[in-house]
Parts: C-alpha cells; structure tokens; sequence
C-alpha cells in the first residue's frame, strides 16, 4: 500500500518537471500500445481466473533485468485502491477511468518518474504508455517500443499477419498505437481561429479530444490531437503525420500570440491581469474557471507579462484542483460547494508561495 500512496500524495508527477522542446504550447506528448495475450480472451470475455492468469504473467515480466535497466518499476493493483486514489491516478493521466471502474484483477504498473505506465485487464490486456514533456512525440515511441519489446520477449501477443496486432476495439486494430500530444492554444481561441484549424485537422486522419480524452472538454484551452487510423501505416508513418500537422499549429499558435500582442496588447493584458488577481484572492471557484483562469495566466507567463508563476506550478495546479485530488488531500469525500472552497483555497496558497 506504501507503493501506491507515493503515487497518489503528490499531484506532479516527477517527468512534469522537465522542460521539452516548445514546451511554451506542447504540454506532454504521449505514446499508448494496445497488446493481448494469444491464450486469453479479451479483457470484457475473459473470466476472473484468466484475467488473474494474465495479470500473473505480466507481474513476472517485471523480473527481467534488461526492463529494469529502463527504470525500476511498481506494480499497484486497483483493489488496493480506493475510489478517490483511482480517481487520483485518473486525474495524473496514469490509469483510464475504464481502468478505475474495473473490478476484476486490474492493475498498473508505474515507474518512478510516472513517465511510464503500463495498465493491465483494462480494454486490452496491456497498455503501455510512455509520456514526456513537451513536444518529444518521437521519443516517446522510442521509449514505448523499447519496453513493448521486452514485453514480448515473454508474452505471446495476438497477432495477425494480415491485420496486426489483435484488439479489443476494432479502431485499434494493426499497429495498435495512439501517438497524442497535449496543447495549449489559447491565442488561436481567442483570435477565433480555433474552429478552422481543429477543422482541418479532422480532416487529415487525426482526432482532437478535450484534457482526459475521448468525450471530455476541452477546458483551459487544452487540446489534446492524436491519431485515429492504426491500420494500413506503419508506426513511424503514423508518428511523422501527426508531427507534421502539430508542427504546423505551433506555428499557428505563435502567429496569433504576436497578432494579440501587436493588435490588442492592452486588452490581453488586463485579461491576464484580471485572471491572475481572481486566483490570488478568490474564495470560491469551479473547476471550469478555475482552467480557464490558469489558461489565461500562463499565456500571461509565455507572452513576459507575468515573472513571478512558474509554467510548473499551474501544471500541478490543474491536477491539484481536480475532484479527486482536492478530496484526497482533503481526507474525506466533500460536497460541490466544498470542492469550490477548498480549491480556491489551493490557488491562493499555491499562488503566495511562488510569488513570495
């Protein structure tokens, strides 16, 4: 249980802390593999016996010394968990809420850094994921490639000559890989550019989904693009497209940052302004505006309006200020109203120290 505290207690992981490439709009950038075990039934067929068979195997892969060579390595199963810790690691980006609600023989595996995570009997068998900060998307396949070789050293995956890897979901089928990275866009929502980019973007193969994926909003002016077609391209085709097209909204972005500083400087800055005194003092808060508030003060930051305010400490504000975490750290489940309080009370704390 130790284990599973280190990662629930703190809301950054380790990896946030870095600073990537283009980090000033490229939050993180994100590798996932789908993989199954040929002898066993997909994860929703699967009986309670197979999936615990499949956990047991996946457990001993973690003895190999090369995988330890990466980094060292945690297995925390769920049923150690409780509901608000599952909702805390769902809030980290480290397990799925499908993994959360799942009751039979799930687990994750999680390096130290929590820049790895690896989700076992969630749709799929196995999900690996690697993640790092800001604009590494082909560093983060390297690394997920790497760990998905050891893995199959000893697993026997499902897997079709014709049609790749086996998946549970048919969208996943072939490479079964999802190549994402998460940015922030604020200019190109303000200067309305937004819709005609996110519309094009569509119509090149790639899907855009809100902060936790598919079917969550886009809050704080967060967009997460990745990869819809896994079948009939390689890996590192799959990889080049998806850079190549958020290259290009960088760009985008970039351009109407200097647009919203040449033609409304002023404006832009009392926004940011206005944001930032709101955290400083506010006494109730929702989760929506606290994210867009954030959003408002770290565009603040990447334009020089603001010095004091790390890009580090609002990434760990967005986490910190998430349901579950204000109520883990809180000790107790809490009403709406008393999220509201106690989150605006966190920005405030946290928005002191670092201007202190």
């Amino acid at each position: 249980m130790a284990e599973a505290n280190r990662f629930t207690q703190q809301a950054l992981s380790d990896w946030m802390k870095g600073d990537g490439p283009e980090s000033d709009i490229v939050i993180s950038s994100r590798i996932r593999i789908a993989r199954n075990l040929s002898a066993y039934p997909f994860p929703m067929l699967a009986t309670n016996q197979q999936s615990k068979e499949v956990l047991e195997q996946v457990a001993d892969v973690l003895k190999n010394e090369e995988l330890n060579t990466i980094s060292k390595f945690s297995l925390v199963t769920l049923s150690e968990l409780n509901e608000l810790e599952k909702r805390v690691l769902v809030e980290k980006h480290l397990i799925s809420p499908a993994l959360a609600n799942e009751s039979r023989n799930g687990a994750v595996i999680l390096n130290e850094n929590e820049s790895i995570s690896i989700m076992v009997n969630e749709e799929d068998h196995l999900r690996i994921q690697c993640l790092c900060p800001g604009f590494q998307i082909r560093e983060a396949w390297d690394l997920a490639n790497q760990i998905d070789d050891l893995f199959e050293v000893q697993l026997n995956y499902a897997f079709d000559e014709k049609r790749g890897y086996q998946t549970s979901c048919p969208t996943n089928v072939g490479t079964g890989i999802r190549a994402s990275v998460m940015l922030h866009l604020p200019a190109l929502v303000l200067t309305q550019q937004i819709n005609r980019i996110l519309s094009a973007v569509t119509q090149v193969g790639l899907a855009v989904r809100g902060l936790y994926g598919e079917g969550s909003e886009a809050l704080g002016n967060l967009f997460q693009i990745s990869n819809q077609i896994t079948l009939g391209q390689s890996e590192e085709e799959i990889i080049d497209n998806l850079y190549g097209v958020v290259r290009q909204i960088i760009e985008h972005e970039r351009a109407a940052r200097q647009k919203l500083i040449y033609e409304t400087k002023a404006k832009i800055l009392d926004r940011v302004s206005r944001s930032y005194g709101i955290l400083s003092y506010a006494a109730i808060m929702d989760s929506k505006e606290a994210a867009q508030r954030l959003s408002d003060v770290r565009l603040g930051i990447d334009l020089g309006f603001i010095k004091n305010v790390s890009p580090h400490s609002l990434n760990e504000l967005l986490v910190m200020t998430q349901p579950g975490f204000l109520q883990q750290s809180a000790g107790e489940k809490l009403t709406a109203e008393e999220r509201d309080i106690r989150r605006a009370q966190l920005i405030r704390d946290k928005i002191s120290a670092v201007a202190e």
